[in-house]
């Protein structure tokens, strides 16, 4: 097979070791998300009941 070959190998190992650091980078802009989203979360579950269809310029 031609893919037994060793600088085809190389090749593909290269192309792996790319992905993988471009994949770290997004870890931190993944992690840093699911935290904004957790807090908004949290943030909305804390507001008391406000029936939102009720603005302060209809009262």
């Amino acid at each position: 097979m031609m893919s037994d070959r060793p600088d085809k190998r190389n090749e593909w190992r290269a192309i792996l070791h790319v992905q993988a650091r471009v994949a770290v980078l997004f870890v931190p802009v993944v992690a840093s998300l699911l935290i904004i989203a957790a807090l908004a979360g949290n943030e909305r579950k804390s507001v008391p009941d406000v029936d939102r269809t009720i603005t302060g310029s209809v009262r």
